[in-house]
C-alpha cells in the first residue's frame, strides 16, 4: 500500500513537472517573442527608399493599432496629416526611416500611444520627375521611382532622332531647391550608348531635365556639285573647306567669290563675301561657317541669286538654283 503510494506522488509529480517544463518553454518563447519586436509582413509595394517629396504616397503601419495605420500623400505644404494629431508632421526631404521616428515620437507627445513601432513605407513616387526632351521619339516625363542610367532616359523617350547632335544637356538641382542651384551637364551622346564605365557616377534620382539639342546645320546652295542641308560634325561651326567636301565640290562654271549669310538675332540677314579662289589655292585661310549659315556659290557670268531666291532654295530642299531639287544629308 505505502510503495503504491509512493509511486501515485512520484508520477504525480512527474507529470506535474513536465507540465511546468512545457508552460516555461511556452513563457519563454513568449518573453522571446516580445523582445524582438512585432513582426510585420513587408510591403509588397514598397520604392526603395529616397528623401520624400511632394505628393509622394506612402503607407504608414502602426503595429497593433490599424485605426492609425493608413496610405497618406505628402500634400503641397510638405507635410502628412494623420488621425488623431492636432498637428501634421513634417515629411519633404525626410527619409522614410526619419518619419517613422517623427509620427512615433508626435504620437508620444501628445498623450496617444506609449511605445509605438511605426512603420514607413513608400508606395509612389510623385517628386521625382525626369524630363526628356528635344530631339527624341517620344518627350516624356516619368517619375524616377528608383535610380536610372541616361541611357534607361533616352529608352523610355523612344531613343534619338536623325535629327539628334552629339552631345546631351543634363540639368539638376544638386541640392534639391530652388532654381539658382540648377548646374547643367553636357555629355556627349557617345559616351552614353558606347561607354558606360565613364558614366558610372552619372544616376538621375529625380529633379533632372535631359535636353537633347538637334543637331547644328548649314545650307549649301549655288553651284556646288551636291546642294544640300548638312549636319556640322561637332555641332558648332564648321568650315568653307569642309563644306565644299560634304558638297562634293565645285561644279563646273563655279565663280571665284561666294557669299555667306548669316542671320542675326533680329533676324536681320548679312552677306558676308569670300575671296573662294585664293582659300582653295591656300593664299588666304580658310573661313568657318556657323549653325544655320548659308552658303552660296554663284555660277560664272550669271547674275547673283537675291536673298529671297537663296530662301525658296532652302525651303524646297536646299534645291540649286537652276531649279534641280537635291538633297544631301552628311552623317
Amino acid at each position: 500500500m505505502r510503495v503504491h503510494w509512493v509511486r501515485s506522488i512520484l508520477h504525480s509529480d512527474c507529470r506535474m513537472f513536465r507540465d511546468c517544463r512545457r508552460i516555461a518553454s511556452l513563457i519563454l518563447i513568449l518573453i522571446a517573442g516580445l523582445a524582438a519586436g512585432p513582426q510585420t509582413t513587408p510591403n509588397a509595394d514598397a520604392l526603395p527608399p529616397q528623401p520624400l517629396g511632394v505628393n509622394d504616397l506612402i503607407s504608414v503601419t502602426i503595429y497593433n493599432a490599424e485605426e492609425l495605420s493608413l496610405k497618406v500623400r505628402v500634400d503641397g505644404r510638405g507635410v502628412v496629416r494623420l488621425p488623431m494629431l492636432s498637428k501634421p508632421v513634417p515629411a519633404v526631404g525626410i527619409l522614410p526611416s526619419g518619419l517613422e521616428r517623427s509620427i512615433r515620437q508626435a504620437y508620444i507627445d501628445a498623450g496617444i500611444l506609449v511605445n509605438p513601432t511605426v512603420t514607413v513605407a513608400v508606395i509612389e513616387y510623385s517628386s521625382k520627375p525626369v524630363s526628356v526632351i528635344g530631339a527624341v521619339r517620344t518627350p516624356v516625363t516619368f517619375n524616377a521611382d528608383q535610380p536610372v542610367t541616361l541611357l534607361e532616359a533616352l529608352t523610355r523617350a523612344g531613343g534619338l532622332t536623325e535629327e539628334a547632335g552629339s552631345y546631351l544637356l543634363l540639368s539638376r538641382h544638386p541640392r534639391g531647391e530652388d532654381d539658382e542651384g540648377v548646374i547643367t551637364q553636357r555629355i556627349a551622346i557617345v559616351d552614353v550608348l558606347e561607354s558606360a564605365s565613364a558614366l558610372e557616377n552619372v544616376r538621375l534620382r529625380g529633379g533632372e531635365e535631359v535636353r537633347v539639342p538637334e543637331a547644328g546645320k548649314i545650307y549649301v546652295v549655288g553651284n556646288v556639285k551636291k546642294p544640300g542641308t548638312y549636319r556640322i560634325p561637332n555641332d558648332h561651326q564648321t568650315s568653307i573647306l569642309k563644306a565644299l567636301a560634304l558638297s562634293e565640290g565645285l561644279a563646273p562654271n563655279a565663280m571665284n567669290d561666294a557669299f555667306i549669310y548669316r542671320e542675326g538675332p533680329d533676324g536681320s540677314k548679312t552677306e558676308i563675301p569670300v575671296d573662294l579662289k585664293k582659300i582653295l589655292a591656300r593664299k588666304s585661310p580658310d573661313v568657318t561657317l556657323l549653325r544655320n549659315d548659308v552658303f552660296y556659290v554663284p555660277e560664272s557670268g550669271k547674275k547673283k541669286a537675291t536673298f529671297s531666291a537663296i530662301d525658296k532654295a532652302i525651303a524646297f530642299g536646299s534645291a540649286t538654283l537652276s531649279g534641280v531639287l537635291v538633297w544631301g544629308v552628311a552623317r
